[in-house]
């Protein structure tokens, strides 16, 4: 039975701002207070999927969460209407709601881990949503996440779901960001890579000006949960010398797609060590490790941060070949577009690059792998998915007349307490979750 690896892509939402929220990442300080435009955002997502599902890829779209996030608000003592809420808000917390109308689920490398049935002892996929603990405008999302992932992945012949993980520093989860699968066949048994910052138990090692936002305790416990074997997991620690540069996921200095490792020479601690148990992993499933090392002398640490590099997703073409996605950022770099362009003129897997404006998710911190969960499913599973949410061209039109039905072309903190701007909000993602065939999956819907 084939294998397909489906990438779902979040839709930036209809409060994409930059507020600055994420220390640790550099783009997203960086444009604080700059003006967005939330309907070029949603926009360049959605071409960018088209585009992939028109040369042949499986590509899904995951929708947006409600912001703001005024159940929370009441749960921190502000009280009244939703209007008078948000008012209160701006006056005497604007930060506080800054974080409550985060756009931030429009990440959706960040929504889950998944680890597809081949892996799983009791052959299903299995879906464990992010806690997402170290910063508080993301750590609010898992209950609707894991709303989202079972409205798609509903079959429970095929799919299982769990819980986020306990909301506590020991088990700080920031989903597939920090996850790499290794292997052949997308339906056969591979190798799963789970990477931390930090391990809070027996580690010794971590970064001193930026968080570590995956701790080794959280990993281990999604492979537990997802019946992995230890035959076919390897954990990794993240170098704290990258995190402490601006490298606030794994995904920001290394990509995978099937036997193929591109990563930075900086990328892990004992680097070396690691490839090696990798390697012997993999050889046991007779799958060949290919690696693909950057080395700092031709793309520096803070080259990769600022572009992207590795922010990219490397999907395998119907010949067998490889393409790199990345950034606008990465093809005006000279140095970095020097290396790709060399990198895939030369043998190897890699012959291809696709380049996206994806300028507004940029700016706030992420690119093209940020942007989508891969999950790799065998037939019977692909055809148990949600149909309604795979792109199209129907569905591509549909979901840009929304876009320009409802969002704004320009945004800024202030407008975030706009009752208009809540309404527009509940409006467009009502209709959405008819467009989608994804029931009641909101609080306000409730």
């Amino acid at each position: 039975m084939p294998g397909y690896e489906v990438n779902f892509d979040g839709l930036v939402g209809l409060t994409h701002h930059y507020a600055g929220l994420s220390f640790g990442n550099e783009a997203s300080t960086q444009h604080r207070n700059c003006v967005s435009n939330p309907k070029l955002a949603a926009k360049q997502g959605l071409l960018k999927m088209k585009v992939l599902a028109d040369m042949g890829f499986q590509q899904g779209v995951l929708p947006p969460q409600e912001r703001p996030h005024v159940p929370m608000l009441r749960r921190l003592g502000f009280s009244g209407t939703d209007e008078q809420i948000l008012a209160q808000a701006l006056q005497t917390s604007p930060h506080l709601l800054s974080a409550l109308g985060s756009a931030s689920s429009m990440w959706t490398a960040n929504a889950a881990t998944v680890s597809p049935s081949a892996d799983s002892a009791d052959g299903k996929v299995h879906f464990t949503a992010a806690n997402l603990n170290n910063k508080f405008h993301r750590a609010i999302e898992a209950e609707t996440t894991s709303a989202i992932l079972r409205a798609i992945f509903a079959d429970e012949q095929h799919f299982t779901h769990h819980a986020a993980l306990p909301q506590v520093a020991l088990f700080g989860d920031e989903g597939a960001a920090n996850h790499n699968r290794l292997g052949g066949d997308y339906a056969k048994r591979g190798v799963q890579v789970f990477v931390y910052g930090r391990q809070v138990f027996g580690g010794d090692t971590e970064p001193t000006r930026y968080p570590a936002r995956q701790t080794r305790e959280a990993s281990e416990a999604v492979a537990r949960l997802h019946q992995l074997s230890e035959h076919q997991t390897v954990f990794l620690q993240q170098n704290p010398a990258v995190i402490d540069q601006g490298v606030f996921h794994n995904d920001v200095i290394a990509v995978s797609n099937q036997q193929v490792l591109f990563h930075h020479q900086q990328a892990f601690l004992h680097q070396q060590n690691g490839l090696e148990q990798l390697r012997r992993k993999m050889a046991s499933l007779e799958t060949e490790l290919v690696t693909i090392e950057v080395p700092t002398s031709r793309v520096s640490v803070a080259d990769a941060v600022a572009t992207y590099l590795f922010n990219s997703q490397i999907l395998t073409k119907p010949n067998g070949k490889m393409m790199i996605v990345v950034p606008d950022e990465s093809l005006q770099h000279q140095s970095v577009w020097h290396y790709l362009s060399e990198m895939v003129e030369n043998p190897g897997p890699i012959d291809e690059i696709k380049v996206f404006d994806l300028r507004e998710s940029m700016r706030n911190g992420g690119g093209p792998a940020c942007l989508r969960l891969r999950v790799a499913m065998n037939e019977n599973e692909l055809r148990a998915v949600n149909p309604r949410v795979m792109m199209n061209d129907t569905l591509f039109t549909t979901l840009n007349d929304w876009v320009d039905r409802y969002y704004r072309d320009r945004l800024t903190q202030n407008d975030l307490a706009d009752p208009q701007l809540l309404r527009e909000g509940r409006e467009a993602l009502d209709a959405l979750t008819s467009i989608l065939g994804l029931g009641n999956i909101y609080p306000f819907q409730q």
